[in-house]
């Protein structure tokens, strides 16, 4: 591990926890998204983590995709309901959502605490051998 190792492993947690956020706010941003039901609903997007590997931490593998078939509920009124009144909606949990979101913004603070207190303590040590 390098000198910094500390900070590295927080950092790719941050940039982790930072991309699991972005993907979160994404989904809950689209979750009113309607689609005709010829077309694919909004797929809601979920941050694939793993191992950095040799190295100590952790990196994003890729990103998940939540079904494109959605829901079909009836709308009538919409402008792109069909001849039966139908429209295309992400099948996206609120609640599921808001938990994820909770869950990724703990994670992303806790691990800038660290990037915070390895800074402290490494600009501490500097300063002992002044």
């Amino acid at each position: 591990m390098s000198t910094f190792g500390t900070m590295d492993t927080a950092n790719s947690g941050l940039v982790v926890y930072r991309k699991w956020l972005d993907a979160v706010s994404d989904n809950i941003a689209n979750i009113n998204d309607v689609r005709s039901t010829s077309d694919s609903a909004f797929q809601a997007r979920y941050v694939v983590a793993q191992s950095a590997g040799d190295t100590a931490g952790v990196q994003v593998a890729g990103i998940a995709l939540g079904d494109a078939k959605g829901r079909v509920v009836h709308q009538p009124d919409h402008p792109l309901a069909d001849a039966e009144g139908n429209v295309r909606v992400p099948d996206i949990d609120l609640a599921e959502q808001m938990s994820q979101l909770i869950i990724a913004q703990r994670g992303y603070q806790a691990n800038l605490a660290v990037v915070e207190r390895a800074h402290d303590a490494y600009s501490a040590a500097l300063r002992l051998g002044q």
